[in-house]
């Protein structure tokens, strides 16, 4: 016998425990003979990371997928593995390094830094992969890679050496964005938006030729900016060619203050004539859209930022070029060295004693700032590798575009349409020491060596140095001999590539690309990669670009992108609102099953789920349900683990569940095959809990304390394999409760002789439609009963007759047959016919049928009749004043979005009340 209650706490552990034990996810485990290959890569953390509530939606749905296809009998691989996490990892060893008083990494250098942050990894990285195990998540653990693994830094570097001798990768000097504090570039990903309550500087620029006076405003320009240290850089102003404000002034210059420099005016779209002043400085190196708009006019590229964002214009050759030596030795006097926002505040000073401010505006924008370093970053000028995106994404987009490749839901293909065909040279290497690095090498005049293997590279520079005369075949016989010398004539890259770059290659990395391995075979392409929609851009599009170039095929046929996880108001989480969950938490207070089945039931297409931890418990409340049903059923004998034909069943109740369940299993399977996890996990609920446990076991308990013994066995038997297929079915859902039901529900002396979790998959196909119409009518009619006594307050213990209207025989023979389980189960004194309604009834329809459920005597059906016409009228008094709301565009507009939604479902929910209060009032009326 089972236990009383279910204690998702000890349970848990012990059943992953189990799991472990028999190696129950290994690629392959269960599949039949010839199975079809069903594979998919998980979307690799980053090694410092800890399970978020993304996480745990993502992962539940790709576990339910991967539990379904391998119950199903297919040869399923789901490959875990973690991300190296560059930037992320790097800072945690050098915060660790400071807490812990020692020598921060550039003290100990990157040889020993790199091997410290192994160190980590190997003592501290990759809990997340630990907290997934806790999930449920059933990847084939033993195939655990990392992303900087032996196996896929070979990858990596064979496809950077391609890539560049196919002229893809090449290196360029343009702008990125630098996160100073951290002085490396990073990626668009790792830009957050912070609104910022800032300030406007106007500023005039004096007309060259023209002598500047305040009174004399055709002698100046005023230029609005955000950010006036960058004027240091400025290479021009730009009014719109239309503004006839500026007309004269386009061909000719203005004089830069404080540093002198004689700068064009230049007619260009992008000055906005509405905003601000409608001149704008143009600052090409500081700037991605002045970047644009100075490549447009010729204008000059001037850096004044050091990588650290301090001003660095002492023998900067760009900067110094056409001024006065007094303006160029004033301006390093005065700025060379200082952080940007200190010479920002000196800048503004000496402006407005010189007469240039002319007016300073509060001003709030959005400022980007690096999400790791946390400090606003700068569009900077710097020599980077790039990887010619716009190439590899034409296959990209035709696959999708032809269909080879389909996104769930498919409205964001648009999303990666509009992306993929605006695509930009995509920048490929970090200033950082954590990381693949780059396999390129310098030789003494700058010449690039890129190959797989150091040794390839010294070669092929000591045959081009031969070749060219720079050195003999003797001395290249020695430099290659003396690694020591070889040092002075080459030197590697130091910078690392993108994180995104080596994860662009997991789908086929990871299975042992290059090497032409059994896996890659099998496993490639995957079947479907599930994902966050808001990496689209850096991972799901370039592992197509990836997967096309290098296995000339598709990583994976679909793509299924689901929402954010909201709070309960639908608001997004964040820690500065203090309305983040850990989904490690509800784990401790529900427990994973609960977890995990409510992020599925609420993960319907294209809509965020908005979580509620009172959700939660209520769907921990259904497996405690289906937990009672079980072992209820095993108190009255129920018949588990054997095989049952459907067919060859007697009872009418018997062959109505085998149907029903048919018809659940068929509506999952649908629902799975559409990636509609919501529809999937409804399906079984209403299945479960109203269908089996609600009804089927009411209805089995006359027989189960009955004399019918044919029936009993007959009910046993169903009940016991009812419950096995439910098991089955819940289990991509709710693993842990179900593989303990399945192992407690085992034939005594016989066990199993599987997990559940290797079980097959329920087959739909049984189909009894008259014995599934007559129970159904029995279910619906007591159904309507109830609910007509509960909208009219009807007392629980009364007993009410039931008259059937002008029934037809066949209704007539339905109710006799039923009569019992009518009176027991809608709390009936009689059932009669009649060709009328009797007065003061409340009428329901079933079938087809009339029925009336006289009311005299039981209520007040004056009062009830009031009561229902008050809240019906309360009720859509409540859909008046949000219709009145929503109807105020400013309040639409205005209101943040969640607020919004909660108002059109709260309309929603009164709108229902009084169509419900109005039908019983109908019903009432006659």
């Amino acid at each position: 016998m089972i236990e009383k209650t279910y204690d998702a706490a000890s349970v848990e552990p012990r059943i992953a425990a189990r799991w472990d034990e028999a190696d129950a996810f290994k690629a392959g485990r269960g599949a039949r003979e010839d199975a079809e290959p069903f594979s998919i890569v998980i979307p690799p953390p980053n090694v410092t990371g800890s399970l978020h509530i993304g996480h745990a939606l993502n992962n539940t749905l790709q576990d339910i997928l991967v539990r379904h296809r391998r119950m199903l009998g297919q040869n399923v691989l789901w490959q875990p593995g973690l991300d190296h996490a560059g930037i992320a990892t790097q800072m945690v060893v050098e915060r660790q390094l400071a807490e812990r008083g020692e020598p921060g990494r550039r003290d100990m250098g990157r040889e020993a830094f790199v091997e410290r942050v192994w160190q980590w990894k190997g003592e501290s990285g990759g809990a997340i992969l630990k907290q997934l195990r806790r999930l449920g998540a059933s990847c084939d653990w033993s195939r655990e890679r990392f992303t900087m693994d032996e196996g896929l830094s070979r990858a990596v570097r064979k496809v950077f050496a391609q890539l560049y001798r196919e002229g893809l990768i090449y290196k360029d000097k343009r702008l990125v964005n630098w996160d100073p504090k951290l002085r490396t570039a990073i990626s668009d990903i790792e830009v957050e938006q912070r609104e910022i309550n800032g300030h406007l500087w106007h500023i005039r620029y004096p007309v060259d030729g023209a002598r500047f006076s305040l009174d004399d405003p055709s002698s100046f320009i005023t230029v609005a900016t955000t950010r006036p240290e960058t004027m240091l850089g400025d290479s021009g102003v730009a009014v719109n060619p239309d503004d006839e404000r500026y007309a004269a002034l386009v061909g000719r210059q203005v004089r830069l203050p404080l540093v002198g420099r004689l700068i064009p005016v230049v007619a260009d779209d992008y000055a906005d004539p509405e905003a601000g002043s409608g001149a704008v400085k143009i600052t090409p190196a500081h700037d991605f859209n002045d970047y644009d708009v100075g490549s447009r006019n010729d204008l000059a590229i001037i850096n004044v930022l050091a990588p650290d964002g301090t001003i660095d214009i002492r023998d900067n050759a760009e900067f110094l070029e056409g001024l006065y030596p007094d303006d160029g030795e004033r301006a390093v006097a005065m700025f060379q060295g200082l952080d940007r926002f200190a010479a920002r505040a000196m800048l503004v000073d000496w402006l407005e004693s010189e007469g240039y401010l002319a007016k300073i505006e509060d001003h709030v924008h959005m400022v980007p700032h690096g999400d790791r370093g946390g400090v606003p970053i700068e569009p900077y000028l710097t020599d980077q590798w790039y990887l010619d995106a716009g190439t590899l994404a034409r296959p990209a987009l035709a696959s999708v575009r032809e269909g080879r490749t389909a996104f769930v839901p498919k409205n964001w293909e648009k999303t990666y349409f509009d992306w993929m065909e605006n695509i930009q040279p995509w920048c490929i290497s970090r200033q950082l020491w954590w990381g693949h690095q780059i396999p390129a090498w310098y030789g003494p005049d700058g010449e690039i060596f890129v190959a797989e293997e150091e040794e390839e590279a010294i070669a092929s520079a000591l045959a081009h140095y031969v070749l060219n005369g720079t050195i003999t075949r003797e001395r290249a016989a020695e430099l290659a001999a003396d690694p020591q010398a070889l040092d002075g004539f080459l030197s590697r890259d130091e910078d690392v590539l993108d994180t995104w770059f080596s994860s662009a290659l997991w789908p086929f990395s990871t299975l042992g690309w290059p090497d032409e391995t059994p896996e890659l075979k099998t496993y490639y392409p995957t079947s479907v990669l599930v994902s966050g929609f808001d990496i689209i851009f850096f991972w799901v599009a370039r592992m197509m670009m990836m997967g096309l170039h290098f296995m000339k095929e598709e990583p994976f046929s679909t793509v299924y992108m689901h929402a954010l996880v909201r709070d309960k108001t639908g608001a997004k989480m964040s820690k500065s609102k203090g309305n983040v969950i850990d989904p490690l938490d509800l784990v401790d207070e529900f427990g994973a099953d609960a977890l995990r089945f409510t992020l599925a039931i609420m993960a319907a297409q294209g809509r965020d789920v908005k979580l509620d931890p009172q959700r939660i418990a209520g769907y921990r409340n259904f497996g405690t349900k289906l937990w009672n049903a079980t072992r209820f059923a095993e108190m009255n004998g129920a018949e588990h683990g054997g095989e049952l034909d459907f067919g060859s069943l007697q009872l009418p109740l018997s062959r109505w569940i085998a149907t029903e369940l048919s018809r659940a299993v068929a509506e999952t399977d649908a629902a799975l095959a559409a990636f509609r996890f919501n529809d999937a996990a409804a399906a079984i609920y209403r299945f479960v809990w109203n269908t089996f446990c609600d009804w089927y076991l009411e209805f089995a308990k006359p027989v189960f304390a009955g004399s019918d013994e044919a029936a009993k066995a007959e009910t046993r038997r169903v009940a016991g394999t009812v419950l096995d297929r439910i098991f089955a079915l819940l289990h991509p859902f709710m693993p842990f409760m179900t593989e303990e039901l399945w192992a407690t529900t085992a034939p005594a002396g016989e066990g199993r002789g599987e997990l559940l979790c290797h079980a097959r998959w329920p087959q739909a196909g049984f189909e009894d439609e008259e014995a599934a119409a007559d129970i159904n009518w029995l279910v619906e009619m007591v159904s309507a009963i109830r609910s007509v006594r509960a909208e009219m307050n009807v007392p629980a213990g009364a007993e009410a007759e039931l008259v059937a209207v002008a029934c037809d025989p066949a209704t007539a023979e339905r109710m006799l047959r039923h009569e019992a389980a009518l009176k027991r189960l809608a709390r009936l004194s009689s059932i009669v016919q009649a060709d009328e309604a009797p007065g003061q009834s409340a009428q329901i329809v079933v079938g087809g049928g009339r029925f009336a459920l006289p009311l005299a005597g039981m209520i007040d059906v004056d009062q009830e009749r009031t009561r229902l016409r008050k809240a019906a009228g309360k009720a859509r008094d409540e859909v008046a004043r949000i219709d009145k709301k929503l109807g105020n565009e400013r309040f639409v507009a205005n209101a943040p979005e969640e607020v919004v939604e909660q108002e059109r479902e709260k309309r929603a929910a009164y709108l229902a009340e009084a169509e419900a209060l109005e039908a019983a009032l109908a019903r009432l009326d006659g």
